[in-house]
């Protein structure tokens, strides 16, 4: 059966501020959506409490027109990032000091000075907490806000097409692009183990695969840099590329990722909007990287994770909904930083992440656009709060933290907290469910909203709680 979600008796979609806030009132069309939550278990208590999450007034709802999602692939560690313990037990605090913040009494750790300067522009939870240590399976919740089924291995195995939908995924569905842009852009690869195995919360699962990513996976470092995935071959002519078969070629590199995740019954939706996008004017341009200034694309950093913000910036400023910007491919070069954590924090990591963080926000709040484009740190977890022989920190899921900014955040807010020597959340723990929910709260989506599988089967889209107190 078609993927479908819920609609109102004009036909509306439940989404958006307009179907948001039709749930706040008793009509005909609530005590239908009370059925069907009853039927996915729902307490009326439990759905009171999500139409109170529905309320009008509250003014961070839908604030986010775009999102740009940075994903530090591996797991970040929050001493030596957003949560530094200079008077923790010294056998565990590392090697690095704190500084201060633009925000008084805060302290980052002295590898992030840029973004220290910009503190104030941030909402830090240093008590996000759940028990998956394995990189593979903890990403699903981190990219969908669904764990998996009691009983899953927590080892590397590869991404299903019944899994929970990627955000990006999500978006792309109930909040389709506008014009030819794509709804869901990736930039920077699929990301994967060493074994081959891709990281689960990147693809569209039970929504199949018209609803995949359109990647650009590519160096980005030429000042006159050409983005390939939108560019048709040299060889072709302009009638020639109007042909099916041609556009089929066209488009492989998108179709491995759409391989992957499901199989491909019903590509003509995908190989239309595919089409259209390559054809379209605007969306070259609003791939046209080499029309940055170089000085600009320098304060982002003159690295690939620097540049693909950058484009991610340029591409939410044209209007796509939502951007997903990986790390690095494999663990080679990521944030798991088993050995050398801080010689490879030092030398390479934290200055990547301070100068693209920092040149994200500041040119997003330049161009008044901070306050409509959500900007998020996110990662799989955090690392040990001990370090092993190889001067190393291993994963560490029970506590880290995530870093959120702009469109309905409060800034400079600082929510949770972790224990002295940063292994436990000392008050506040909030899990990837909850993350999920603050994230479709600022992007307009209702928290009572449903999807349906290919098979029909109803599966509710939020079900932890916003994080209130990081809301405008």
């Amino acid at each position: 059966m078609a993927i479908r979600h819920e609609t109102n008796e004009s036909g509306d979609l439940t989404v958006g501020c307009s179907g948001f806030r039709g749930l706040s009132e008793v009509t005909r069309r609530s005590a239908l959506l009370a059925g069907g939550a009853f039927g996915l278990g729902l307490t009326l208590t439990e759905l009171l409490r999500r139409q109170a999450y529905a309320a009008p007034s509250s003014g961070s709802f839908g604030k986010a027109r775009g999102v740009i999602m940075l994903y530090l692939h591996g797991g970040h560690p929050q001493q030596e990032t957003f949560d530094p313990k200079p008077d923790g037990p010294s056998a565990v605090k590392g090697e690095f000091g704190a500084i201060s913040t633009s925000l008084p009494g805060v302290q980052f750790s002295e590898l992030l000075p840029r973004s220290a300067t910009i503190a104030d522009h941030l909402a830090i939870i240093r008590s996000m907490s759940h028990d998956n240590p394995n990189h593979v399976t903890a990403s699903l919740p981190a990219g969908t806000g669904h764990r998996h089924p009691p009983g899953t291995p927590q080892t590397d195995f590869p991404p299903a097409a019944t899994d929970f939908p990627a955000f990006g995924a999500v978006v792309d569905h109930l909040r389709p692009a506008p014009g030819s842009l794509p709804g869901w852009v990736r930039l920077g690869p699929l990301m994967r183990r060493s074994n081959g195995t891709t990281l689960h919360g990147q693809l569209p699962g039970f929504l199949g695969a018209t609803h995949a990513h359109f990647a650009v996976d590519q160096a980005l470092l030429k000042d006159d840099v050409r983005i390939e995935a939108i560019e048709p071959s040299t060889e072709l002519t302009a009638g020639r590329v109007r042909s099916r078969q041609t556009l089929l070629r066209e488009i492989d590199e998108q179709r491995r990722a759409i391989d992957e995740s499901a199989s491909a019954s019903n590509l003509d939706t995908f190989y239309q909007r595919a089409f259209s996008l390559l054809s379209s004017p605007a969306t070259r341009q609003a791939f046209d990287l080499a029309k940055e200034p170089r000085p600009l694309r320098e304060q982002y950093g003159w690295t690939e994770f620097g540049q693909r913000c950058i484009l991610a910036r340029r591409l939410v400023e044209a209007g796509v909904p939502m951007v997903n910007v990986s790390y690095c491919h494999t663990p080679s070069g990521s944030w798991d930083t088993h050995s050398g954590n801080f010689k490879k924090m030092k030398e390479s990591l934290a200055p990547t992440l301070d100068a693209a963080l920092h040149g994200l926000l500041t040119d997003l709040k330049g161009r008044g656009l901070l306050d409509e484009i959500l900007v998020v740190v996110n990662a799989e977890f955090g690392r040990t709060p001990t370090i092993n022989k190889n001067a190393g920190r291993d994963h560490w899921p029970w506590v880290y933290s995530l870093a959120l900014a702009g469109a309905g955040v409060r800034p400079g807010t600082i929510y949770g907290a972790s224990d002295n020597s940063a292994a436990y959340p000392s008050e506040s723990p909030r899990t990837q469910a909850d993350f999920a929910a603050t994230l479709y709260h600022l992007m307009g989506i209702p928290p009572g909203t449903v999807l349906h599988d290919q098979t029909d089967r109803p599966h509710q889209l939020v079900i932890g709680q916003p994080i209130s107190e990081v809301l405008a």
